[in-house]
């Protein structure tokens, strides 16, 4: 029972579809997804990926509008040896084996650029989900409460019928529970960004720019174990345990970015520097009960009510009593009414080099280091990384003729994870990525883009001795799939 209220973490960084950090998305423009190396580009998606390197963009005014549909899979598959094994009753346990299926979507993302370019000036802005975008969903629950709160009633309810006439049978009427329990959750940063930029000699330009960014998410589960008919006549129909969660979040962070861009012949290089974004949210707890069978009978706290008359400390004093959530209790601090819960943006430095082998043909390189370890999370969870992001990106593109443009690319992240940091509700993996697409010249003014990309993830596996208080050893694989088709356009004039 020790880990059942970290249902409750309920996506401490739930991530859809995205590239980037634990926190920050770096694909905005189409010409990202199917190239990924931008950081040295002067066309309009520079507004976020090199705001320096707008200084020798397009003359005047330009505008870009893009879509993306993110789709994606979270899994965590689990064995546990020795499962609700009783040697004073001589049942050794059993494997139990399940594969829990996340299901993370978003709908159409859209993201919006603009600039305007007059000689050595250029002033540009964007619109966009800046961070994380999306929702997850666990429609059979996830193992981290399901395992520890079956082993809870088959413990409680072994205690109850090991003195009846049915002790002999007493492990397997102890089974007779059943377990209902989902959880979903959503999370996104919307930013507007606005940059200033201006070219101190013919070849290097400055940038500085600001972006607000608001934290908007939502974290609702329940699980609910009713006892079965074989046993329901001895311990009565109430539930045995009823946990129930509703809490919306939302909080502002402000992101302050400089960059600069050399720009000599066939040669760019970029750098860009965007600090750490504080972001502390306010619950909105509208659901908050735990309900728990004990001695004297089903008994249920309507949290938010006590927390509401007596105040939060009052909350977890009173939780955590023994014959309650015991040194649980404290789990559920970061849910209480009007508690406020940390989901910093992390700092970011990019350094990209670009390189033009013929008019029409282009590649570039660049490094991102996201430095997660210094940007906090709830739970402090940032403390148990290994290190910061580290991401590579490469990419390449070619002007087939006046019309048509077709590139690709790749990324491989590196998110620094260790076992502590993985949750079920909340978990990474380590990626390559590809991208491919092109972009057609309608005329003179109009480009279409188009793209898709898909990241290939390195399965995550976790191995646990004496896992929730018990003799169970449990072993976890995590893993996800990802997939992301976009479309946009871009309009000069």
């Amino acid at each position: 029972m020790r880990k059942v209220l970290f249902v409750f973490a309920l996506c401490a960084s739930i991530a859809t579809a995205h590239a980037g950090g634990l926190m920050t998305n770096t694909n905005y423009h189409i010409a990202f997804d199917r190239m990924f190396a931008r950081g040295a580009t002067t066309e309009i998606d520079a507004v976020f990926s090199n705001p320096a390197g707008l200084a020798w963009g397009h003359e005047g005014w330009q505008l870009s509008l893009n879509f993306q549909k993110p789709w994606q899979n979270r899994d965590v598959e689990i064995d546990i040896n020795n499962f609700l094994a009783n040697p004073a009753a001589g049942n050794p346990g059993a494997t139990f084996h399940k594969k829990y299926n996340g299901e993370a979507s978003a709908p159409i993302v859209p993201a919006l650029f603009a600039s305007y370019k007059k000689d050595r000036w250029a002033v540009s802005a964007m619109i966009g989900i800046v961070g994380s975008g999306g929702f997850v969903e666990y429609d059979e629950g996830v193992p981290m409460f399901n395992v520890p709160i079956t082993a809870k009633m088959y413990s409680t309810l072994y205690q109850k019928i090991a003195g009846t006439p049915y002790a002999a049978q007493a492990d397997a009427l102890a089974r007779d529970f059943i377990l209902d329990s989902s959880m979903k959750g959503k999370q996104y940063i919307y930013g507007g960004q606005v940059n200033f930029t201006y070219r101190i000699i013919d070849c290097l330009s400055t940038a500085v720019g600001f972006r607000a960014n608001y934290y908007d998410g939502y974290y609702k589960g329940h699980v609910t174990a009713m006892p079965g008919q074989k046993i329901s006549s001895m311990v009565g129909n109430n539930p045995l345990m009823d946990l129930q969660l509703d809490c919306v979040q939302r909080g502002w962070g402000f992101t302050p970015i400089i960059s600069a861009d050399f720009h000599m012949n066939k040669w760019t290089v970029a750098m860009r520097y965007e600090f750490r974004t504080k972001i502390n949210t306010e619950n909105d707890t509208r659901v908050l009960t735990v309900g728990l069978q004990g001695a004297s009978g089903y008994s249920v706290t309507d949290v938010k009510a006590m927390a509401e008359q007596n105040g939060n400390a009052a909350v977890i004093a009173a939780l955590s009593a023994p014959d309650k959530l015991g040194d649980m209790a404290g789990k559920m601090t970061d849910y209480l009414p009007n508690e406020r819960v940390r989901y910093d943006m992390p700092s970011l430095f990019v350094a990209a080099v670009g390189y033009e082998f013929t008019p029409g043909l282009r590649a570039a390189t660049e490094f991102h280091f996201f430095d997660d370890k210094n940007a906090k999370m709830g739970g402090q969870r940032q403390e148990k990384l290994s290190h910061g992001t580290y991401e590579i990106l490469a990419g390449v593109e070619w002007d087939i003729n006046e019309k048509f443009t077709v590139s690709c690319g790749g990324q491989h992240t590196d998110y620094g994870l260790t076992d502590d940091y993985q949750q079920n509700t909340s978990f990474a993996c380590d990626s390559w990525s590809l991208g491919l697409g092109g972009a057609w010249n309608i005329n003179e003014k109009i480009r279409l883009n188009a793209s898709y990309f898909c990241s290939l993830y390195n399965d995550y596996n976790k191995k646990i001795n004496n896992a929730y208080g018990t003799p169970y050893t449990v072993d976890k694989t995590y893993s996800r799939t990802n997939n992301v088709i976009g479309i946009g356009i871009d309009y000069r004039f």
